[in-house]
């Protein structure tokens, strides 16, 4: 008897994949999904629960489940991480860069820590990731990328500047990225999802359930699945769910009259 195996299945514990900013989120459910198609996972987080949740992977889905604590958000912190991996003869069939840091904040009133904090993760990090691991992959001749972009960089809204300009970067160097990648065998994706219902945001339980019910915001989970399945089509940029990339010319050309009051009305909720 012969059985159809998913896109991107592999025989159970055959490949490796990493995961970034794994222990909570959409991460989180990026390593699930991984597992659930056979991969054996490295989760990597700031977190110390990371150890905790690779445990708990690892015992669901019958694979190998690896866990490290590093704080990425730090000018070594790709060639660290390479450089780990590489030594303990890991050898990755997917990488995924998801680790981010949300803040909703004017820009003279973000601390400057904070900033370059994310500056530093979501562009130079994951930059140089897509440099190190690629070009293991290239000479492999096969490999998927996935980089978490974001929809708000079709809305560059007031407390958002740095946050939708770092997700911008991830959206356009993905791209370019792909282009260049082309016959080799390695395939990079960048996903732009909406609001997704986790407590990156800052929303209580309540609001993150309105949220999925009325289809304004997206599970972690859809979220994942979406992107991974997008990721081994080889897809350069997915944007989740038909009704948000109707929005985006609207999102791009947002006159005064509507953001002003916008802004007015978000303001307490800059930190």
């Amino acid at each position: 008897m012969c059985f159809k195996r998913n896109r991107g299945e592999v025989p159970r514990g055959s490949a490796w994949a990493l995961v970034t900013g794994a222990a909570l989120g959409i991460g989180r459910q990026y390593a699930e999904r991984l597992a659930e198609l056979g991969y054996n996972v490295l989760m990597v987080d700031i977190l110390e629960s990371i150890a905790t949740e690779a445990v708990a992977v690892a015992d669901k889905h019958k694979v190998q489940c690896e866990s490290l604590v590093m704080d990425l958000a730090r000018q070594e912190a790709a060639y660290e991480l390479h450089s780990w991996t590489v030594e303990r003869g890991y050898i990755f069939d997917v990488v995924i860069n998801n680790a981010g840091i949300f803040s909703f904040c004017d820009t003279l009133n973000m601390p400057v820590e904070r900033m370059e904090r994310m500056l530093l993760l979501h562009d130079l990090t994951l930059s140089l990731m897509c440099r190190l691991y690629g070009e293991d992959m290239r000479k492999r001749g096969k490999g998927h990328i996935l980089n978490m972009s974001s929809y708000s960089i079709w809305m560059p809204f007031p407390g958002l500047a740095t946050y939708s300009a770092s997700k911008a970067y991830v959206k356009s160097f993905t791209q370019a990225f792909a282009r260049e990648l082309r016959k080799t065998g390695v395939t990079v994706t960048a996903i732009c999802p909406a609001g997704i219902a986790t407590d990156l945001y800052g929303l209580s339980k309540g609001l993150q359930r309105f949220g999925v019910k009325w289809g304004i915001l997206m599970s972690p989970r859809s979220c994942a699945r979406r992107g991974i399945k997008a990721m081994f089509k080889g897809r350069s940029v997915v944007v989740p769910d038909w009704w948000f990339r109707l929005f985006i010319p609207i999102c791009k050309y947002l006159p005064g009259f509507i953001i002003r009051p916008l802004r007015n009305f978000t303001m307490k909720w800059q930190k």
